[in-house]
This record gives structure tokens, C-alpha cells and sequence, in this order.
């Protein structure tokens, strides 16, 4: 006999996948809340929806497990409804209706006004901006467009997320004031590509125009910019960031391999050339820059001495933060239909190998840090160690300045300035200055 009173119409939105998934389902959880629907994340609840992830294998495999586990549960009168929205499901819909038919309904990405109906709620047109964050009170993303153009060979990211739409510039600042309301302090700025933001409103990339806007909105003390493509980089930004304090010098820009014949297969529409020069532009134009980049290994093709190419290339640039993955052979994309002849084990001792170049990177940069002071925000404690980071880190990817609790006290959500006191490849440990 099961007992649900404690749960009845808590409607639980469980979110997979990355930042944009976050942001979906923080809207999601708005307009429930503004329908005065009972609402949490990643808790228990009667209702069920699940904002799936569908970029590369491992992903959608977390996704369909996740899918089954709550089907399962329904099975077992523990919850009620099961719903499956997001990038799987927009992707996949036909096949995963026919294979796990339990699941009471699935959503594609722009389904939301009918994912709310099915939830018994109404879609308000007049919450723009309004969200139920789930990260830390002093940060929040900021999505600022939506799908992407580019013709990249291994990314399904059209198939999932259509073509690119910029959010206008005056609907972002009045959702920023909103987050800055709500005492959100750093705003990170996500997109597909944030490169190409205002090419259809405006006819001419204007994401500089939108960083000056976004920098005036009081409150709003860090703002960080995730996911700018190489090619047609807007060099303005580089001044914007240079002389406005609160524009972090910071720069998550994806830039896959180095290998031209590489770079050509993956229709990236640049050299190993042009992307050196535009990583020398940005480090003369903004010194102060950390750059964030990933990349990818055991795309179908790459030869021994692409991947050399890529490892010494790895160790000239120093970035200061770098993610490597390994290449996923995904349907309807045009590198589909080359052969994935790199083999699984090769794939996973190159992307071993680019990490190992890069940890000993990271210690060497940090080891310079020993000494000086850096304002660092606070977002939480962990154990005896209260967890900030400095304007050249992003949450949950990046290095963390660790505070032992046990001798000193911040404020979590605050800025505090932190002298390092030593350091290891991926972390940072300091005291208050």
C-alpha cells in the first residue's frame, strides 16, 4: 500500500546535460511557480519531467537510463506522471515513444507552452525573465540566444536546437535586473554560439553593443561569456572587456582540434593559422586573459601526426583552462557518414594525453599565483573548506580557491579578496587578505 499525501502535485523537474538545459528548466520552474503549481528540482514529487540531453553517446545513454528509472518507479506507484522534454526528446521522439511507450508524454525543445498544459498550466508571455534559479544566489546563466548556423560535421546541435535566434538586447537587461533583484551578483552568458548574437535582429554581430548594456545594470558585478565560436569572432568585445571592470577577463571558446585537414573535415571554416593569430589577438589586446577551450580527439581520420600536431600545439598555447573529449559518431550529422576508424581505446589515451599536458599547464600557472591576492567570489561550503573562485574561473568547470573553515569565516554569495597561500594543478588555497 503506498502513501503519497506527503508528495500529491509536487511536480519534480530533474535537468541533465548543460548550462542551456539549466536555463530551460529554471523557466520551466517559473511558470509553474506563476501557476501556483508546487514545484522542485531534482526532489520528489508526484509528477515527473525530465529535461534530457542529447548531444553525444554518453549523454543520451544518462538520459534513456534516467527515462527508465522513472518509468520503473511509475510502475511501481511511487510517481505518478513521467514527462521527457529537451534534447533527446526532440531528437529521438518517434524512436523513444515506440521504445519506452511508458513515459505519459514527450516534449521537443520549443514544446514548452504544450509541456505546460500537460502539466494543467497556462504558458504567461509576460514572464519574460522570470526564472526559479537553481544555482548558488550570487550567479545565474543568462541565455542570450538560441540554436546555432554553423555547418560543424560532428554536431547535432541543429537537428536539436534549429537555427540561431538572438534574445533582444532590451528583454536580456530587464531579466538581468530581475536576477540582480534577486541578489544574483555574476551573470554568465551562455549560447550556442555567442559570436553570431544580434546577426538576425540587428545585421551586424552586436554582442559588445549587449555586454556595455548588461554592465549597467546595477548589481551585476561579474559578467562571464561561454561558448564564443573562432571564426567571425566580433573583435569589439576585446575593447568592451578591456575597459569595463565588470566584464570578466574570461573566454570559454570551443575550438575542437588544430589539424587543418582536421579543422576542413569538421567545417570549421578556419586554419591552425588563423586560430593561433586570433589567440595572439586576444592575448595582446586583454594580457589579463584567461581562455577556456575544448577539443575534441579520435575524430574519423585523425592520424598519429594530426594528433602530434594537436599535442604540441596544446603545449605552445598554455591555455589556462581546457576540457578534451572524445569524438562521438552521432547519426544525421555529416561526419556520420565517415568511418569512426579511430578505436575507442586510441580515442581514450589521446584525450588522456592532452589532459596530462594540460595539468602540468595548470600547476605551472598556478604555482605562479602563490602570493597574490584575488578578489574571488564565494559560492558555497564543502566539507572544512569554503569554495570561492576568481574572475578567471566558471562554476563546476574551472579551478576553485579553497578557505579552510576551520580558521577563518566569508560569507557565502560575497566577494572576498583571498591572498594564495599554495597551490595544486586544479585548485587554489588562500586565506582572507
Amino acid at each position: 500500500m503506498r502513501t503519497k499525501s506527503l508528495k500529491k502535485n509536487k511536480i519534480n523537474v530533474v535537468t541533465l546535460g548543460c548550462s542551456k538545459n539549466v536555463y530551460d528548466s529554471e523557466v520551466l520552474m517559473g511558470q509553474l511557480r506563476a501557476n501556483n503549481k508546487e514545484v522542485a528540482h531534482e526532489e520528489e514529487g508526484n509528477v515527473v519531467v525530465i529535461n534530457t540531453c542529447g548531444f553525444i553517446a554518453n549523454a543520451k545513454e544518462e538520459s534513456v537510463n534516467t527515462i527508465l528509472d522513472y518509468v520503473q518507479r511509475k510502475e511501481a506507484g511511487d510517481v505518478d506522471k513521467v514527462f521527457v522534454t529537451g534534447c533527446l526528446s526532440e531528437r529521438y521522439k518517434p524512436d523513444l515513444e515506440k521504445e519506452i511507450p511508458n513515459v505519459d508524454a514527450y516534449f521537443g525543445t520549443s514544446d514548452l507552452p504544450n509541456l505546460l498544459k500537460a502539466l494543467g498550466a497556462d504558458y504567461k508571455h509576460e514572464l519574460i525573465g522570470e526564472r526559479l534559479t537553481t544555482t548558488p544566489k550570487n550567479y545565474a546563466y543568462l541565455k542570450i540566444a538560441e540554436g546555432c548556423d554553423r555547418p560543424c560535421s560532428f554536431c547535432a546541435i541543429p537537428l536539436m536546437r534549429g537555427k540561431h535566434k538572438s534574445t533582444p538586447i532590451e528583454e536580456l537587461v530587464a531579466e538581468a535586473e530581475k536576477l540582480a533583484a534577486n541578489g544574483v551578483k555574476e551573470l554568465i552568458l551562455i549560447a550556442q554560439d555567442l559570436t553570431y548574437y544580434g546577426l538576425d535582429l540587428y545585421k551586424k554581430r552586436n554582442l559588445a553593443e549587449l555586454l556595455k548594456a548588461l554592465a549597467k545594470v546595477e548589481g551585476i558585478e561579474w559578467i562571464r561569456l561561454h561558448y564564443a565560436f573562432p571564426t567571425g569572432f566580433p573583435m569589439d568585445v576585446l575593447e568592451v572587456m578591456r575597459n569595463e571592470p565588470k566584464i570578466c577577463n574570461y573566454i570559454d571558446i570551443p575550438l575542437q582540434h588544430i589539424s587543418d585537414s582536421i579543422l576542413k573535415s569538421m567545417r570549421r571554416g578556419t586554419t591552425q593559422a588563423k586560430t593561433t593569430k586570433l589567440l595572439k589577438d586576444f592575448r595582446e589586446a586583454v594580457p589579463e586573459m584567461a581562455i577556456r577551450t575544448t577539443l575534441i580527439v579520435g575524430y574519423p581520420g585523425e592520424t598519429e601526426a594530426d594528433f602530434e600536431t594537436l599535442k604540441q600545439w596544446v603545449k605552445e598555447m598554455r591555455f589556462e583552462r581546457l576540457g578534451c573529449f572524445t569524438y562521438s559518431h552521432e547519426e544525421n550529422t555529416h561526419a556520420y557518414n565517415l568511418e569512426d576508424d579511430v578505436p575507442e581505446e586510441v580515442k581514450q589515451e589521446r584525450a588522456n594525453a592532452i589532459m596530462e599536458i594540460q595539468s602540468q599547464i595548470s600547476w605551472e600557472l598556478n604555482q605562479t599565483k602563490i602570493g597574490q591576492t584575488f578578489r574571488c567570489i564565494i559560492d558555497r561550503k564543502e566539507g572544512n573548506h569554503f569554495v570561492g573562485r576568481t574572475e578567471f574561473d566558471s562554476p563546476d568547470v574551472d579551478n576553485e580557491v579553497l578557505i579552510d573553515a576551520t580558521k577563518h569565516y566569508v560569507k557565502i554569495g560575497d566577494f572576498v579578496t583571498i591572498k594564495i597561500t599554495d597551490a595544486s594543478d586544479y585548485d587554489l588555497f588562500g586565506e582572507p587578505a
